[in-house]
């Protein structure tokens, strides 16, 4: 929720702490999913700024459209120094958080000692996707973004061609969502860990569980694991940092694969263009 408080602007985030300035903050530095859902919603930053998984070049698949906005990325966000944020003159830094207690890919300390507002909205499971996005859509309106009848999660129309396409695979039609690990690892998403999965879920995609063992959002195994899940369709981590699914013995023959971005902006737009891709790959 945002509101004044003591300034004339506030925004209370999703680890409960109100962020306060004189006036609407205008120069927005943010990390790279939270700036890509922003330029979405009509809020365009100054600079972004990468996790601990991306180098000194931007990730194409986490780019959405900022480096055809000419955004500025500045590198992974724990390696930003003081000096380096301090010429963007930033009037607030906007993060993400998995815990609900702290900012993902930016050091805090930086942030506060320069006197900056900080505002880290959650992308985890505690929230629900329509939840998460609306989150962000709360905070585009207090930022001044444009009111474009945006809905607070994926548009309808997407949803519907989601669950048009899955009743007409039926059941047979398994997706197994999964990041690469080299050629003899992979980690297999638990659909339940990721908000977006537990969406499609409901929709009626049958998400493949790859079943108990260690880890709360991947289970860590070799590719045998997959093949043993006979997936239909692989939802594959397409960021740069992940390998590809591509290789011999790796996944059943004729399995399609569609790039999925863990990291998809929490905007409505951008959920939209997944769910269609996903809905015309299961249409197939």
């Amino acid at each position: 929720m945002s509101g004044t408080g003591a300034y004339g602007w506030g925004f209370t985030d999703d680890r409960g702490v109100e962020a306060g300035a004189r006036a609407t903050p205008a120069r927005v530095v943010a990390y790279v999913r939270a700036g890509a859902a922003l330029l979405d919603l009509g809020v365009t930053p100054v600079a972004v700024y990468g996790s601990g998984h991306d180098g000194v070049e931007p990730d194409p698949a986490k780019d959405g459209g900022l480096a055809a906005a000419g955004v500025p990325y500045l590198g992974p966000g724990r390696a930003l120094d003081e000096e380096r944020l301090r010429e963007l003159r930033p009037d607030l830094v906007v993060d993400v958080t998995y815990d609900g207690k702290s900012p993902y890919a930016v050091d805090e300390e930086l942030v506060t000692g320069l006197g900056v507002p900080l505002v880290t909205l959650s992308v985890g499971n505690d929230l629900s996707l329509p939840a998460i996005i609306g989150r962000f859509g709360e905070l585009g309106a207090a930022l001044g973004a444009p009111d474009r009848g945006a809905p607070a999660g994926v548009p309808a129309e997407a949803e519907e061609a989601v669950r048009a396409a899955a009743a007409g695979a039926g059941t047979g039609c398994g997706v197994l969502a999964l990041s690469g690990g080299g050629d003899e690892q992979v980690y297999l998403a638990r659909p339940g860990a990721w908000p977006e999965l537990a969406r499609l879920a409901e929709l009626g995609v049958r998400l493949l569980d790859p079943g108990p063992g260690p880890g709360a959002n991947w289970l860590t195994t070799g590719w045998e694991g997959a093949l043993d899940l006979a997936p239909a369709l692989v939802l594959y981590d397409s960021r740069a940092h992940a390998g590809r699914p591509e290789g011999p013995g790796r996944l059943p023959a004729g399995a399609r694969l569609v790039p999925w971005n863990p990291e998809i902006p929490p905007s409505p737009a951008a959920y939209a263009r997944f769910f269609h891709a996903l809905a015309e790959a299961l249409g197939d």
